[in-house]
């Protein structure tokens, strides 16, 4: 009798430099789609002043042979210059941005401007019964400021997704 044991799921951040071209983000998420590959977080954004590249940011989760995979079948598309694992470089930093809508009036109002005060959270409209901030951090800040302002009132929240960068002087 043998015992199967599974890999541990691990999170990743991948940036892929790629042609910013028509297709290539539908290319990639399609690559995730038929392998049944889940994308936790993605965000893209031209990276040139000549709009000849882009960056994709991915966060997704699997055990290590999976992610391998993911990297080896990314690098095998072509539009695609680089795949690099920010999780396996080293020290890297991410960052989110959220606008999250609170709805209240009286001491709740005033407990969530305390709470974004904390935070450091911007509001960037503001009616008599409700606010909306800005917050920019890890996606675990975000994420606490979001289940505190539940009890506040929250209407609606809207991110951008994880965008990561590797620490230092080296480019990814």
């Amino acid at each position: 009798m043998s015992i199967l044991t599974a890999e541990a799921e691990e999170r990743h951040v991948l940036t892929i430099t790629v042609d910013n071209e028509a297709g290539i983000l539908a290319k990639i998420a399609g690559l995730f789609t038929v392998r049944g590959y889940n994308i936790d977080s993605l965000t893209v954004a031209d990276i040139t002043d000549n709009h000849d590249l882009s960056r994709i940011t991915i966060v997704t989760h699997g055990p290590p042979s999976i992610i391998d995979q993911i990297r080896a079948q990314l690098e095998r598309l072509v539009p695609v210059h680089k795949v690099v694992d920010l999780t396996e470089l080293g020290p890297y930093i991410e960052r989110e941005l959220a606008l999250i809508k609170v709805a209240g009036t009286g001491n709740i109002r005033v407990e969530a401007l305390r709470v974004a005060d904390i935070f450091r959270a911007k509001v960037v409209d503001t009616t008599t019964s409700s606010f909306v901030f800005e917050l920019t951090g890890s996606p675990d800040k975000i994420d606490t400021f979001v289940a505190l302002m539940k009890e506040l009132g929250l209407v609606e929240v809207g991110r951008t997704g994880v965008v990561g960068m590797v620490r230092g002087n080296q480019a990814a």
